[in-house]
């Protein structure tokens, strides 16, 4: 679970604390052991940065794509790729658990190639801990260590995890008026 710390100016001007506490979304997927994402923070075009709220309900949210001038705080935990490979995973009952827990974003995901994806967004990604592999088109990878930093441009991409532990990234998502 990630602590959420939000500030707000009072109606004096003075800033102060709104908040504390755990992230108001947070889901892990029992068919995807290991698979955790958290929702920390969300805006839509319309809202300045002083005035931006984002319910604390226990509701998931609409989307897990900004649209245009939107933008999205997550921060995800990729269990090992070893998960997706067991005898025991069910491909389609980790599809249709995603379909309900990530819309916008899980019918983004390829059928043919499981974790490719696009988006039409600028991604911030910056790996908090463990080891991850982003696959481009073609077969094209990087591996990533703690601390690396990836600008992820409205690419069409996966992340793998082939190592044992698991790896949390932090990623903040700007929508673009981009149709890909």
């Amino acid at each position: 679970m990630i602590r959420r710390i939000v500030t707000v100016n009072d109606k004096d001007g003075a800033s102060t604390f709104s908040s504390d506490g755990l992230s108001p979304w947070c889901a892990s997927f029992k068919s995807i052991p290991g698979f955790e994402v958290s929702m920390l923070w969300a805006t839509d075009a319309s809202d300045s940065p002083a005035e931006a709220d984002f319910p604390d309900s226990g509701e998931g949210p609409r989307s897990w794509v900004p649209g245009p001038g939107g933008s999205l705080v997550v921060v995800v935990t990729f269990p090992p790729v070893s998960v997706m490979m067991s005898d025991q995973f069910d491909g389609m009952a980790a599809h249709r658990e995603q379909m309900e827990k990530l819309p916008g974003l899980a019918e983004r995901f390829e059928a043919e190639n499981p974790g490719m994806h696009c988006t039409p967004t600028l991604d911030y990604g910056v790996l908090l801990s463990g080891k991850i592999c982003l696959e481009l088109d073609n077969g094209q990878t990087r591996d990533l260590q703690a601390h690396d930093v990836v600008v992820q441009r409205g690419t069409r991409h996966a992340w793998r995890n082939p190592g044992p532990h698991p790896a949390t990234v932090l990623f903040v998502m700007l929508g673009s008026a981009s149709s890909r």
